[in-house]
């Protein structure tokens, strides 16, 4: 299976049921040994490709990573991005809003991380918070002080609509100008959700990873996936594409998400800068002069 096709890919304009997707397929690896031979060479491609990318500086990357609780978003990041050159690479992680960023529109407080050009963003969790976490809680829509007319269009799903549409549009012109997009989705199951919590509660060295809020989080398992299954299906687009990754084993999805990344990078058309005759003549001299002193 090739990780980046129609199976894993929403398709823009389709109606997604979550239920029809995968949470597990067949494995990518067939042992421990080779999982890691195969995650080292994405690594590997992936490092050489954020080089060209830098050099080339023409395009940027965004990588968005949205899930439930104990999907494996962290470790997806950590391990596939384990070989790109730091300077190169950022991570943010958006939480629940603080008093400045709620006194602007919802889609500021990331604007401002993008990726410079050359570069990859990784938005571990993001403005999709604002049709996912606020649709399921509809009351943190009071602390955005949003205008009257846009909190009445809220309970009639007017709302999410606008806020799709700002996000279509938002990811339009970062593909205009250079940024290409992708989306992950890790869709775990909600039996591997509480093995995984048990692992958490039981391990000392994981302990500090839970908390009695993913516990109450749990309870709205059904609207999530129900506001997950609006907002990949109105969001997801031929230039900014959402992946529904596999998540029950972490080792495969680390590979499917690695493997898209490499796919994406490797079809950009990029190169290192070309030189001038005058430059390379410079160039020439100087070697000239370096190989004389060295005598």
């Amino acid at each position: 299976m090739k990780s980046s096709d129609s199976r894993l890919r929403v398709q823009e304009g389709t109606t997604v049921k979550l239920t029809q997707w995968p949470t597990s397929v067949k494995p990518l690896y067939h042992s421990k040994a080779e999982y890691q031979d195969l995650l080292a060479d994405h690594v590997e491609q992936l490092k050489k490709l954020q080089r060209l990318l830098y050099a080339s500086d023409q395009f940027a990357l965004l990588l968005i990573f949205q899930a439930m609780d104990a999907a494996g978003k962290d470790g997806a990041i950590a391990h596939v991005m384990s070989g790109v050159n730091p300077q190169g690479c950022q991570v943010f992680s958006f939480k629940h809003p603080s008093a400045e960023e709620l006194e602007h529109d919802f889609l500021w407080r990331t604007a401002r991380c993008l990726p410079e050009r050359g570069r990859i963003g990784i938005f571990n969790r993001s403005y999709y918070e604002e049709v996912l976490i606020a649709r399921v809680h509809p009351e943190i829509l009071q602390a955005e002080k949003l205008p009257e007319r846009e909190s009445q269009s809220g309970q009639k799903d007017g709302i999410w609509r606008e806020r799709y549409q700002s996000i279509l549009g938002f990811e339009r012109h970062l593909h205009r100008n250079g940024t290409r997009t992708i989306k992950f989705f890790l869709h775990l199951s909600k039996d591997e959700q509480r093995r995984r919590f048990l692992e958490r509660i039981d391990d000392p060295d994981k302990r500090w990873k839970f908390s009695q809020a993913d516990i109450e989080e749990r309870k709205y398992w059904r609207q999530y996936m129900k506001a997950y299954e609006k907002c990949l299906g109105a969001t997801s687009t031929s230039h900014a594409p959402w992946y529904v990754v596999p998540a029950d084993d972490k080792k495969n999805a680390r590979l499917i998400v690695s493997r898209i990344v490499v796919e994406t990078l490797a079809t950009l058309k990029m190169q290192y800068p070309v030189l001038s005759a005058a430059r390379l003549r410079e160039l020439r001299a100087i070697r000239g002069k370096l190989a004389k002193s060295s005598r």
